[in-house]
């Protein structure tokens, strides 16, 4: 596949979409609608705090599991199993600001048996592997469907196997795909969202009211950030909207920034938000990005 600078453009805005969701949605994490608009009014800028007191542009496990990730995809040369489980247990030994329970369940299992695939479990079906699949979708672009879908389960199943997350995991992955290369938000809604409702009828969106305060269960989580990236036409709204709704917020935030940098590409990011990133991990979601592509 041809590499252009369109390209190379859209993805740098997914990665960045992500990290900068993430940072916004991280301040009002666990707090509820009626909460974050006594304390904000609207929430939108990246000013830290929140329950981790972080600093302003400072990410949590979203951003940071995804760039482990990706290391690991350009170190072994594809996506991998074995090398997404030892990034991930280097990422948790290096005592991360955030992890997720199941997450921890998944690599403290790889470090005792070095299984990089938990048994399939119906308690599995959160938000993790959904939220850090960006870098499986850059690195898969040129291949078949399948491959895409595989891929996303190998790095997935470290430490969350269920039907549901994967189904969830595999979508996003793949309206990344269709975005980077060319796909509008009607292709989106009626070639991946819809078919995934159809198959798994909790991801249904349309005909659930307003999700508030989503919590980790990736059903909930998928419905808010629908909900959001479907029904508004800007980057900076997608990403109000979502995380205005509380909750697991800065997860919700991460995968609507993924899907709403794709689309809106660099120009859609409004400036304050660029220049409020953390200056180094906007350079390490760009430059990753780009070989990501390039491999």
């Amino acid at each position: 596949m041809r590499i252009n600078s369109y390209l190379q453009s859209r993805a740098g805005a997914a990665y960045l979409g992500l990290a900068i969701g993430d940072a916004l949605g991280a301040t009002v994490e666990f707090m509820t609608p009626r909460e974050i608009a006594a304390q904000y009014q609207v929430h939108k800028q990246l000013i830290g705090g929140g329950w981790l007191k972080l600093k302003p542009g400072q990410v949590t496990d979203d951003t940071t599991m995804a760039l482990a990730l990706g290391g690991s995809i350009l170190e072994a040369g594809r996506v991998d199993a074995h090398a997404a489980a030892r990034a991930f247990d280097a990422w948790m030994r290096g005592k991360p600001v955030d992890i997720g329970s199941t997450v921890r369940r998944g690599l403290l299992a790889f470090r005792k048996t070095g299984d990089p695939k938990m048994p399939p479990s119906e308690h599995d079906a959160g938000n993790g592997a959904a939220m850090r699949v960006l870098p499986v979708a850059l690195a898969t672009l040129d291949l078949p469907e399948e491959n895409v879908r595989a891929a996303c389960r190998a790095q997935a199943h470290v430490t969350h196997n269920n039907p549901l997350s994967d189904a969830a995991t595999e979508t996003l992955a793949l309206m990344v795909r269709d975005a980077l290369l060319g796909a509008d938000k009607l292709d989106l809604l009626h070639q991946r969202a819809h078919p995934l409702a159809k198959q798994h009828p909790e991801f249904a969106f349309r005909a659930v009211r307003q999700r508030q305060n989503p919590s980790g269960y990736i059903v909930e989580t998928l419905q808010a950030v629908f909900q959001a990236f479907f029904d508004t036409d800007t980057f900076e709204d997608c990403l109000i909207d979502v995380v205005n709704r509380g909750g697991d917020a800065d997860t919700t935030g991460a995968i609507a920034g993924m899907l709403a940098g794709a689309v809106y590409g660099p120009a859609g990011i409004p400036q304050r938000w660029l220049l409020g990133l953390d200056a180094g991990v906007q350079c390490a979601c760009e430059t990753q990005a780009l070989a990501l592509l390039e491999l």
